[in-house]
């Protein structure tokens, strides 16, 4: 039996979308999600295709390049406080700390999250080993995170 080096990763990284001309974007890597995410925008069916735009206008990144799908489902997913949420999934390659990994992601307004990919179980199992301590986290990003979310819930109160 075959046994591949795994590559070790952080909490979050930054990643490669050689196919959509994207470098660098920032990741969170998260061991509890099954499915991985992708931050799109002016997402829509059409041509019996899906018709989608990688980030959003907020984002530095954003090129506002529309990409098409003939291959596209549409999943339900489920959030750790137990909300649902019905989106699309396509498949895109990927490519993270060197490995190329064709997979798939749900299309998700990520605008108000710190990171606008998350890299679920799907493209880390049998490749990946995920140490906490190590990786590219964007602390401005997550702190900004922090921030707001404290702000929102004292206004609730």
């Amino acid at each position: 039996m075959k046994h591949e080096i795994r590559k070790i990763i952080g909490r979050a990284d930054r990643i490669d979308l050689p196919e959509m001309g994207l470098l660098g974007i920032s990741a969170r890597i998260d061991t509890g999600a099954k499915t991985s995410a992708m931050w799109a925008s002016k997402i829509r069916e059409a041509d019996g295709g899906l018709y989608f735009t990688l980030l959003g206008p907020e984002s530095s990144q954003y090129t506002g390049e529309e990409h098409f799908a003939s291959h596209f489902s549409r999943v339900t997913v489920a959030s750790s406080i137990g909300t649902e949420q019905v989106r699309y999934k396509v498949v895109l390659l990927v490519k993270l700390r060197g490995k190329r990994v064709r997979a798939g992601f749900t299309l998700a307004d990520r605008s108000a999250q710190a990171y606008p990919v998350l890299i679920g179980r799907n493209i880390l199992r049998g490749k990946f080993l995920v140490d906490v301590r190590s990786g590219k986290p964007d602390f401005e990003a997550e702190n900004r995170r922090s921030e707001q979310l404290q702000q929102d819930r004292k206004e609730e109160e």
